[in-house]
């Protein structure tokens, strides 16, 4: 026997055991006051059967897979509400339901013969509103068009059922009329009805007035970059779009301010951010916007968004919104074991709505053995590589998408690296490499004369620094034989030694006319230059004749005082006239030496 025809048995075996199942009560709420449509089923399921039961089924009302977004399921309990786990069937399991768009829904633990549950379902349907006119002016009001089913479609008998539904307000145009029906206020009640068959359709329709904010995200890109030293960005680029009813006509902004016409439009909507958000920045294409305002509460930071314009239906507008969390909040760790734990999608507007989402995860360079644990599935694209500054190989990026999510999907995702923490000493050193590359350039530079030309002036005014610096060095040498004539006078005073003190003063003078005449050269190329600095070498060259000729004297001196011709009194008179004058030769030249 084929396989496929085996299957299709054990499946229809199989789907029996379901069909002892008796929707007891149901208790629907269908709320349409938003843009989206709620849908709250309470269940009181019976086992009538002879054996437990541990799932049962769930039928999604014929051409409403397109338009839903969140499906949960919970039970019921004296310890509370407990999720339950949804299988969606197979197409041949779906073929032993006769091709109906059918889903497993898991009990916590078996249903006994006999005895009751109570199930909670919660549906979330978008774009399942259509505005009715499709095009109002600026000043009419929006209404839309709801179709439903008054029956709960499901594969199973129902016992008896009741159906309310919220409406935006009190202002109903026209709503199918199956009774038992009433209508109070914004609440439609349609039932009980009782004893209603499997897979049950009777079309529900309501035209009412609803002038909530008909918000789409269109596209969301979220960019997640993780950074171990303190903080993780988050930036979201964001496409709005007004998807009520499209606005006929042009817009009179005039009209719009006097009679606050328009008022399904959007003039503002608030965003929440995470409590330990910073350094918020929300702005367009133009630049930043400044028409927003930021209010940090205990448990979130809310941001007033306010576009340049309003939003009326057909209207769209694009923004980045942009901040910062500390790390420690969302990244955590074991050795070199690493866990980014954060929101998939974060709340945008309430009742927010987005057709296409894509989020990007940057995790530091040098992440390994990558893996991503979602809530629910989404599709993950080919890895990217991101460069920002002081990178080398790049830093890996997670590419997640995901399509028609509502605020149901705000919930955790987690992605598993390694990371070794030596590698946060990467970024230190190259900053450090370029620094000292940077130093050397410029030591380079500096050092070498790159130039294509030369530049006579430039070499001239070197050359004259050059010579000065050998001034000033057979300047220093000068006084230096000066130092050592002095002592050569007092060891001739203490000694009396005459042969020894001429061959010392021979040498000394041989030593002066060397250094005198070294500066004299100097002399000739400063002239020579067109320096300035000429006739400060030539006035030096003048006092430092003085002082030999004071120095000379000082010597006879010395020779008459130590032959006994002057009397010691003497000495020290016209040794102090002579050391008088040394001193004024030293100031001149000092004054001098200083100009250079």
């Amino acid at each position: 026997m084929d396989f496929s025809v085996i299957l299709l048995l054990l499946v229809s075996c199989y789907s029996l055991g379901y069909a002892e199942i008796v929707n007891n009560k149901v208790d629907r709420n269908i709320d349409i006051a938003s843009s989206l449509v709620k849908v709250t089923v309470k269940l009181t399921l019976e086992n009538t059967g002879k054996s437990p039961v541990s799932a049962f089924h769930y039928a999604l009302e014929p051409d409403t897979r397109p338009y839903l977004s969140y499906f949960g399921a919970s039970q019921v309990q004296e310890e509370g509400r407990i999720a339950l786990k949804i299988d969606e069937l197979s197409v041949n399991e779906n073929q032993a339901h006769k091709d109906k768009d059918t889903h497993r829904i898991h009990f916590k633990s078996p249903l006994s013969p006999g005895k009751t549950t109570i199930v909670r379902l919660e549906f979330i349907f978008t774009h399942a509103l259509i505005p009715y006119p499709s095009t109002i002016t600026q000043s009419e009001k929006q209404l839309v068009l709801y179709h439903g089913n008054h029956y709960y479609y499901s594969p199973y008998h129902t016992k008896t059922q009741t159906t309310s539904v919220t409406l935006p307000s009190n202002s109903v145009e026209s709503f199918s009329k199956v009774k038992p029906v009433s209508h109070s206020d914004n609440l439609i009640t349609y039932g009980p009805y009782d004893n209603i068959g499997p897979y049950s359709v009777n079309k529900m329709t309501i035209h009412c007035e609803n002038n909530n904010a008909f918000l789409t995200v269109t596209n969301l890109n979220r960019a997640i970059e993780v950074s171990h030293w303190g903080v993780i960005s988050i930036e979201e680029e964001i496409d709005i779009a007004h998807t009520g009813a499209k606005l006929k006509g042009a817009f009179s902004r005039y009209e719009f301010q006097r009679d606050q016409s328009g008022i399904s439009s959007v003039k503002s909507f608030k965003t929440v951010l995470p409590a330990s958000a910073s350094d918020v920045y929300y702005r367009d294409e133009i630049g930043n916007i400044s028409t927003s305002h930021l209010r940090v509460l205990d448990d979130s930071t809310e941001v007033e968004l306010r576009p340049r314009f309003p939003l009326f239906g057909g209207w769209k507008t694009h923004y980045v919104l942009g901040y910062y969390v500390p790390t420690y909040e969302y990244l955590f760790n074991s050795g070199d074991k690493y866990v980014l734990k954060m929101r998939f999608v974060d709340h945008i507007f309430d009742d927010s709505l987005i057709d296409q989402c894509t989020v990007k995860v940057i995790l530091p360079e040098g992440s390994r053995n990558i893996h991503v644990k979602l809530p629910y599935p989404a599709k993950r694209l080919p890895d990217e590589l991101h460069y920002t500054y002081l990178d080398t190989v790049g830093r890996p990026v997670i590419v997640l998408q995901h399509r028609n999510l509502v605020e149901q999907h705000i919930q955790d995702f987690e992605v598993h690296y390694e990371y070794k923490k030596l590698l946060m000493l990467q970024e230190p050193i190259l900053v450090v490499i370029a620094l000292y590359l940077c130093f050397v350039v410029v030591i380079i530079y500096v050092r070498f004369d790159f130039s294509i030309t030369r530049d006579p002036a430039k070499e001239r005014k070197l050359r004259v620094i050059g010579y000065i610096d050998a001034f000033h060095n057979h300047c220093t040498n000068r006084t230096a034989i000066y130092t050592k004539f002095d002592d050569a006078l007092r060891a001739f005073k203490q000694n009396k030694d005459l042969n020894s003190y001429q061959a010392t003063v021979k040498k000394l003078n041989a030593e002066h006319k060397y250094e005198t005449q070294a500066i004299a050269d100097i002399l000739m190329k400063l002239k020579q230059e067109g320096s300035d600095a000429a006739d400060k070498v030539a006035e030096i060259q003048r006092h430092d004749k003085a002082y030999k000729e004071q120095f000379q004297q000082q010597t006879v001196l010395v020779e008459r005082l130590v032959a006994n011709k002057i009397s010691k009194q003497q000495y020290l008179d016209a040794d102090a006239a002579i050391s008088k004058k040394k001193e004024d030769i030293v100031e001149k030249v000092c004054a001098v030496m200083a100009s250079l």
